[in-house]
């Protein structure tokens, strides 16, 4: 039996190397992880140098780390994932330039024959109010039908141009050109909690688009397993909690009134549209600071341990998927 000498989190032990699905083709695995919340930690304490530490719960100690920004100390907590996703979600994901990254290369490799399909619910016009984004209600069945249709028919003449390249031994790098966007593609990814902190806190939010939001909830069910407090303070702070500016905490000083020797807040009345203006908020601003200060549901990023599966398993969906080599 194996052991080993390095620490480990039972939670996190319990998914390492399974397979979780991900919209209809891709997946994310936890591959592997070094270091937890014990960890961030340690690397904040070593400040105090020898005779000099505090006994205290770990749990405040994080949570005061990302209440203040301080990050290097979760620097020292690092993740590696194997994920698999459609090529148009991998370089919006490729932004974060913080990870290491080695992706399947289709010069070397048979690409599987994998393309996204967007589910009815998530088929939609664009939205009026950001150009970035879809509206929330899907477009009409009839469109979507007629959508698929034409994506079908462009996918099955991209891959049969990219079968009939290989068969005639047109090199892979060649071959590969004109699959589309939505072909799946898969890539390992290393990244340290900070930075993974910061990659989640972005794509798990409303106005990420809905795809990249579904893997970034799963990996935030991986996050929770292998560092709970620091997923925690996460959600407190960051995905629930909100920055302020000048102009929005001078309307809140108008509504509130905090008296420190009572230790106690009064509230002094309501805040015009006039009084947003000579906060110096645009009209954008005034709408943000509602939203910020609109109830929010906690959100809950637990994993459905049901549907993890092995990694024979999924390189057998992926095998059946790839044409034969020439």
């Amino acid at each position: 039996m194996e052991t080993t000498k390095r620490p480990t989190v039972a939670a996190a032990e319990e998914i390492l190397g399974g397979y979780f699905p991900v919209l209809d083709h891709g997946f994310v695995a936890l591959v592997d992880y070094m270091g937890s919340d014990g960890d961030v930690e340690a690397a904040a304490r070593v400040s105090y140098g020898a005779g000099t530490r505090r006994v205290s719960q770990t749990r405040g100690l994080v949570r005061y780390l990302r209440r203040h920004a301080h990050t290097t100390p979760s620097e020292m907590v690092e993740f590696k994932f194997h994920c698999s996703m459609p090529i148009f979600v991998a370089r919006q994901w490729i932004r974060h330039r913080t990870a290491s990254v080695n992706e399947l290369s289709a010069r070397y490799s048979l690409l599987p024959l994998l393309f996204y399909e967007p589910d009815p619910t998530q088929f939609a016009f664009q939205s009026r109010l950001n150009n970035q984004g879809r509206q929330p209600e899907p477009a009409p069945s009839a469109l979507y039908r007629d959508a698929i249709d034409r994506w079908e028919q462009l996918r099955n003449r991209a891959a049969d141009a990219y079968g009939w390249l290989l068969s005639e031994e047109v090199a892979r790098e060649l071959a590969r050109i004109d699959l589309p966007l939505s072909t799946y593609t898969q890539w390992y990814w290393k990244i340290d909690l900070h930075n993974l902190l910061h990659f989640l806190r972005l794509r798990v939010d409303a106005h990420a688009q809905w795809e990249i939001q579904a893997y970034g909830r799963v990996m935030a069910g991986m996050l929770e397993r292998v560092a709970p407090l620091s997923y925690e303070a996460w959600i407190d702070y960051e995905v629930m909690g909100a920055r302020v500016s000048a102009g929005e905490l001078a309307i809140l000083r108008r509504l509130l009134r905090a008296d420190a020797e009572s230790g106690s807040i009064h509230a002094e009345g309501i805040a015009t549209s006039e009084d947003l203006k000579a906060a110096g908020l645009a009209p954008r601003e005034a709408r943000e600071l509602l939203d910020k200060l609109s109830p929010m549901e906690r959100p809950d990023f637990s994993l459905d341990l049901s549907t993890m599966q092995t990694a024979e398993e999924m390189a057998r969906r992926m095998a059946e998927a790839t044409p034969e080599p020439a």
